[in-house]
């Protein structure tokens, strides 16, 4: 069974983790880390409410951990899994924090600006850049898709910065060819894209050449 990292951090276009996760557990156990700022962000996208706002120390308290297993069996109830494992971004005891505990990579869709930041720069100040730390140091595949329009060089270094080290850079850039006729339609492209960088198979979209 394969186990996957998803970060969804606080940009717009959530909406493309969400589709992601979905497909990922098709394929294994996923490891779920949400900025805590951005549960609002989900909500006003998509009109999923998972929680409130995480307000807990670095150190979990029973009252964060309380909140973390409530958030959990949202989302798992959303997904009907049980095979979906949740984090709040300050837990930097969850096991995904260590090397040791071995993944077959991470995603972060979207990811915001100041999340690229930290990982490009090994900052690690909270779960989601720590994980894409250990992911880099372990060798694992690692994919960011950033959002944000226009990027300026500060953006394009660290995006340059980071693929010098083998890191996919995916925009979630969609594409026309294949016409596309609501927004499922864009996203799923999206999606499909990314999960082919992880040599993930998928039908999500109408590929280049293929019969009508």
């Amino acid at each position: 069974m394969k186990k996957y990292i998803l970060a969804i951090t606080g940009a717009s276009g959530s909406i493309f983790g969400i589709k992601l996760i979905r497909e990922l557990l098709k394929a294994g156990d996923v490891y779920v880390v949400i900025s805590h700022n951005t549960f609002s962000i989900i909500e006003a996208e998509t009109g999923i409410g998972w929680t409130a706002k995480s307000q807990g120390p670095t150190v979990m308290s029973q009252q964060s951990e309380n909140r973390n297993q409530k958030t959990e069996s949202k989302i798992r109830e959303y997904f009907k899994t049980e095979r979906l494992f949740f984090y709040e971004d300050k837990d930097m005891e969850a096991p995904i924090a260590s090397g040791s505990f071995k993944t077959d990579g991470m995603f972060v869709v979207p990811c915001s600006m100041k999340t690229l930041s930290g990982i490009a720069n090994g900052y690690a100040n909270n779960l989601i850049e720590r994980a894409a730390d250990v992911v880099i140091k372990e060798g694992r595949p690692l994919l960011l898709s950033p959002r944000e329009m226009p990027f300026s060089a500060i953006h394009l270094e660290n995006m340059l910065k980071l693929a010098r080290l083998g890191v996919k850079i995916a925009p979630p850039v969609p594409a026309f060819y294949h016409r596309p006729e609501k927004i499922d339609d864009i996203v799923d492209f999206v999606v499909g894209k990314i999960l082919d960088t992880f040599g993930i198979d998928n039908a999500m979209f109408k590929r280049w050449g293929d019969a009508p």
